[in-house]
């Protein structure tokens, strides 16, 4: 299926290291990532909603903008810097990344706020770290904590958690926990599908792009998760 990748919409982007190989060894790495990551967004005015960086892989969750770059300049843009700075760095010679990135188009909903959750959590399913808040390279910390975090573009959808600031925290804080709890198969799901969101949102991409019916939707987040 050819990769749908409209403009003015957003995406959970999956980009790994080839072979699985690490694409990251230790923090400056890491911060060069960031500021490479930085750099494009002022180039291309995407909108960054939640991120985490993992060893041998990354997640973003962008929104590109009708005045800035398409998706594919964007993340080629970006992929390429980051491949350029380590093979100077380590003599390193090869494909770096490993095929094209993924790309999820989710609908700016409570989907939205689900994806972002199963990014922030990486680490702590991977077992780096047993709370997301003890994880340096993510998105996490922004929202549930206020920390200062540039990168970070907060979205609506977590400002419609409450009206006052500690109570957004401490809602997202909770959110989080329940997608944590969840048994629903989130983990597999999110890797396999080229769309996440509700059955409008699907059945607006369908008819838009003429899609196939092989793109089933994810049950709607339950509303214990949310609370």
């Amino acid at each position: 299926m050819a990769r749908i990748a409209p403009r003015d919409h957003i995406f959970h982007i999956l980009s790994r290291g080839n072979n699985r190989q690490d694409v990251f060894r230790d923090e400056m790495d890491y911060q060069r990532y960031l500021e490479i990551l930085n750099r494009y967004k002022e180039r291309y005015h995407f909108k960054l909603y939640h991120y985490v960086l993992m060893r041998n892989h990354i997640h973003l969750v962008l929104e590109t903008r009708g005045e800035g770059g398409s998706l594919a300049e964007i993340m080629k843009g970006i992929n390429l810097s980051y491949a350029q700075y380590y093979r100077r760095r380590y003599d390193y010679v090869g494909h770096f990344w490993q095929d094209r990135f993924k790309s999820i188009l989710v609908s700016s909903d409570e989907y939205l706020l689900a994806c972002g959750s199963y990014v922030e959590l990486n680490p702590v399913r991977a077992g780096v770290v047993k709370g997301p808040g003890d994880y340096r390279w993510s998105s996490y910390r922004a929202y549930a904590y206020g920390k200062r975090d540039l990168l970070v573009d907060e979205h609506s959808i977590y400002w419609g958690l409450s009206k006052e600031e500690g109570g957004r925290r401490e809602r997202y804080r909770e959110f989080v926990k329940g997608v944590l709890r969840s048994k629903d198969g989130m983990r597999g799901e999110m890797e396999r599908r080229v769309i996440y969101g509700s059955k409008v949102f699907l059945g607006k991409l369908k008819k838009a792009y003429e899609m196939e019916e092989m793109i089933r939707p994810i049950g709607r987040p339950r509303k214990r998760d949310k609370k």
